[in-house]
Formats: structure tokens, sequence, C-alpha cells
């Protein structure tokens, strides 16, 4: 158990990681090259695609992309992506894939309709079973995957084909089941009050400069890899002016007709997003159990002679999973109002694959981010979006999506290579 410590949690993969040793923003500029020459590219590929996609799409519908009104569609629009992405990831940690999370989370949806609209239980009471449904995929899928043995591909098929099934057998074909609680609504279509965004934003960014400069500050004290102030300032100011333009633009009017609706203020679901961002982040980054996960995904044989528990460690990463999806399940369902024998199928979990790829969680296990899922969930909502405002049709909306996902595990597989031969693996 000793040999699985904090040497093996991951080092930050986007922005400047320094050495004890760099003592300006130069070094660390030119230590992070370095790092990225040898292949540990991170989110960066995924960053840099995102910027030219919204500086195309900007330049090339600057009327329509580009206002606030799109930007606030956009978060809705991915915001159930990113979510089952989030869960995609730590499955993907371990070299493993779940092909079931998207009607998962339509099962676990219907579960909460069912409760909530049709026997009339409390909204708290339905999202605890919708959870619970979740628990209870996951936990099924897990024990077959962890202590059967059988391959994560055939267990998931089974079950994405099993749970489209039982959506049907639960909703009827053809059929819906509204969701009409107006707190349950409201996760997909109302705003904070524009000071409630700026109140979250002051105090967000202020416990992030907090506790990265704490962190930084105690892992350079104990000779470990860490930032310099001039680094984790740049680091700081980047997320204030990038934080601070989005507040301001979601917090200006964008209703077409302010004095009958007014739309401003930052979309609700972005509290849900930061919320699990921040809780999966520290799960992953701060706990033993998620130096685990990656120790797992790394060598799972080593893990296991370190004293891991390798099939527990499984287990509770596709539990999460399935538990996340159902969260995005509620999601899909607040923002179509209803649960559909569709919801969570067609493209949703596609995409989420893709999101969490594109955004830099590798295929081959150990190495990715929560922040990946926001990543690459936002390249795939701009590229719909983008298109779509183009007038494209949806085949080519899917090819052009196929052809980054394509580029994405390219560069995955690439730069495995790249750090195997410089001894960064």
């Amino acid at each position: 158990m000793s040999t699985v410590t904090e040497q093996q949690a991951p080092e930050p993969q986007s922005g400047f990681s320094t050495t004890p040793g760099a003592q300006s923003l130069g070094d660390a500029a030119r230590a992070y090259g370095q790092k990225v020459r040898g292949g540990d590219v991170g989110a960066l590929p995924a960053v840099a695609g995102l910027i030219a996609l919204v500086i195309v799409f900007a330049a090339l519908r600057p009327s329509t992309f580009t206002t606030a009104f799109n930007v606030a569609n956009l978060i809705n629009q991915s915001a159930a992506v990113i979510v089952i992405a989030m869960g995609l990831v730590f499955v993907l940690l371990l070299g493993e894939i779940d092909l079931s999370a998207g009607f998962a989370g339509g099962t676990a949806a219907a579960v909460m309709g069912i409760f909530m609209t049709n026997d009339g239980l409390a909204w708290p009471l339905a999202l605890a079973l919708c959870l619970l449904t979740g628990v209870v995929i996951g936990t099924c899928i897990g024990l077959l995957v962890s202590y059967l043995g059988i391959p994560s591909f055939v267990v998931t098929l089974a079950a994405f084909l099993g749970l489209q099934g039982l959506l049907l057998v639960l909703i009827g074909e053809g059929g819906t089941i509204a969701y009409r609680n107006e707190t349950v609504l409201a996760i997909m279509n109302n705003n904070l009050p524009v000071w409630l965004g700026w109140t979250i934003y002051v105090v967000g960014l202020g416990l992030y400069a907090l506790l990265t400069f704490r962190r930084s500050v105690s892992r350079r004290k104990a000779g470990l890899v860490g930032d310099v102030m001039s680094v984790w300032a740049f680091k700081t100011a980047a997320m204030v002016v990038i934080l601070g333009l989005a507040t301001y633009y979601l917090s200006v009017e964008r209703s077409k007709n302010p004095d009958v609706t007014s739309l401003k203020g930052v979309p609700m679901v972005v509290v849900v997003l930061l919320g699990l961002l921040i809780v999966l982040t520290f799960a992953l980054t701060r706990t033993s159990w998620g130096r685990h996960v990656y120790a797992v995904g790394g060598n799972a044989e080593a893990a296991r002679r370190a004293g891991v528990n390798v099939p527990g460690v499984r287990l509770s990463c596709f539990v999460i999973c399935s538990t996340l999806a159902a969260i995005a399940g509620v999601l899909l369902a607040s923002r179509d109002n209803s649960v559909s024998p569709t919801t969570g199928g067609s493209s949703t979990l596609l995409y989420a694959v893709g999101a969490a790829v594109i955004g830099g969680t590798s295929l081959f296990g150990g190495k990715g981010r929560i922040v990946d899922a926001i990543i690459g969930g936002l390249v795939v909502a701009v590229i719909d979006n983008g298109m779509s405002l183009l007038n494209q049709s949806s085949g080519r909306v899917y090819m052009v999506t196929g052809l980054v996902l394509l580029i994405a595990a390219s560069v995955d597989a690439l730069s495995r290579r790249r750090a195997a031969a410089s001894g960064r693996a």
C-alpha cells in the first residue's frame, strides 16, 4: 500500500507545471514546452481546437454564434453530455468502457418521473430513487466486470440493449412521462439572479486562488513539483479574466422581448457542473482512492501487488459512472420537460464518449481529469451548434464530430508513443 502514494497522483496537464528549481514564468514555460515535446500534451489539443472552432464559427456567423443567447444555449445544450462524460472519465481511467451510460440515465430519469409525476412523490425522494437506480445499474455492471472478469464492452453492450428495452417497458412505445415540478424544470430552464452569479464568481475565484496558493507553497516546501508565484499569479489572472468575461456576457439581457420575458444571468445548470467538477476532482486528486484509480489504470497488476483492492476500485468507478448518468438523465428530462423512450439514446452516449476522449482522457487508461469532460463537451457542442447555424445537415455534423474524435484518439496514441520513447510513460 505504501507504494501507491502522493507521487502517483496526476500532475497538472493544463497550464504550466514547474520543477522546484524553476524561478520564473519563462522557466515554467520552457519546462512545460519540454513536457509537451515529451508526449505529455494533456488537454492542450482540445483547448487549441476549441479556440479555433470558436474563431471560425464566430467569423462565419458573427450575428448569431457569438450572441449571449447562443452562448447560454451552448451551455444548456452540452450540460447532460458533459455530466455523462464526467462519469465515463472514471471508467476510461481504468482502460474500460461503458456503452450503457446514456440509457442508464434515461432509465433513472424514467424512474424519477414515475414516482414524481404518476405517484405524486416529493421531488427530493424521487431524485433519491433516481440516483439509487443509477447505483444499482452501476453495481450490476461493476460486479460482472470486476469479479467475473467479463469484458466491459460486452457487459455494457448487453446493458445498453437491456436498459433500452426496460425504458420502453416503463414508458411504452411512443409514450412520455411529463416533468411538471417547477424546481426540477428550473435546473435547465432558469437562470441565476445576476447578483448571485457575480457572488459565485468572486467567492469561487477567491477560494481557488487561496487553495492553489497554499498547495503550491506546501508542495515546494516539501521538495515536490509546484508552481512558483509568477505561474500561480498567471493562472489566477487568466481565470479571473476568462470567467469574468463569461459571467459578464451571461449577465446581459439576451431576450428579444425583455419587456415580456427577461433572460439574463448565468444558467442554473452551471452550478451543477461546477459542483460536480469540484467534488469529483477532489476525489480523484486529493484522496487515496483517487490515486488508486490512476494506479489501477496505469498498471493493474502493480497496483494489486501494492495492496490496492483492484476489483473494488473497478466496481466503484462503474457505480460512479452510472450515478452520474442518472444525474444527466434528470438534466435531459428537465430540458425536454419529459422523459421519452429516446432519452439518453440517439447520439447522447456517442457524444459523451467523444467529449471525454477529445478533452484529453486517454483510451488506454491511467490519464485523464474531470475537466477534460467539460472541455471536450464544449468542443462537441460548438461543432453541433456552429454547423447547425451554418445550415449544415446532421450527416455532416456527425462526420465532422467523428473526424475530431479520430484526431483526438490519434493524438493520444502518438503522445503515448512519444512519452514512452522519452521515458515519461
